[in-house]
């Protein structure tokens, strides 16, 4: 979590950020990670409530987009803050960040362990030719 918050630390040590045209940028790059993430949250809670889903794979809403909305928007967010701080001093450094949780997600104990539990799963399987495990596109068709 440390080398995660860099962003943030960078931020706290040189007294904030300037509100100039990168953070505009890094806001709103932050809000659509927070939508990803929040969203895609609310509708896979709201899918497992069902017992008629029990066993079943989420892909509708954002989920028919990607197969990870709340990974991607949890990785988007941290890019976003590390845009906001791109004024200050050593800035550079705040870099870390978002690299080791995009990292993280993507190779080590996000999409990897959790896609692992389905490897047996054909209708997982099925999903996962047509929709992308992280970056939100159109799903491809049969």
């Amino acid at each position: 979590m440390f080398l995660i918050s860099f962003p943030i630390i960078i931020s706290a040590i040189y007294g904030g950020f300037n509100l100039d045209f990168s953070a505009y940028i890094g806001i709103l790059i932050w809000v659509v990670g927070f939508f990803f993430e929040t969203v895609g949250d609310i509708q896979l809670r709201h899918f497992i409530s069902k017992p008629e889903n029990k066993g079943k794979i989420m892909t509708e809403g954002l989920w028919k987009y990607t197969r990870h909305p709340n990974y991607f928007g949890e990785v988007t967010q941290w890019w976003g803050i590390f845009i906001i701080v791109t004024t200050l001093p050593y800035c550079y450094v705040s870099l870390v960040g978002p690299l080791t949780i995009t990292y993280l997600i993507l190779k080590v104990s996000g999409i990897p362990m959790l896609e692992k539990k389905y490897d047996d799963n054909p209708e997982f399987q099925e999903y996962k030719k047509k929709t992308n495990a992280f970056f939100p596109w159109f799903p491809k068709k049969d």
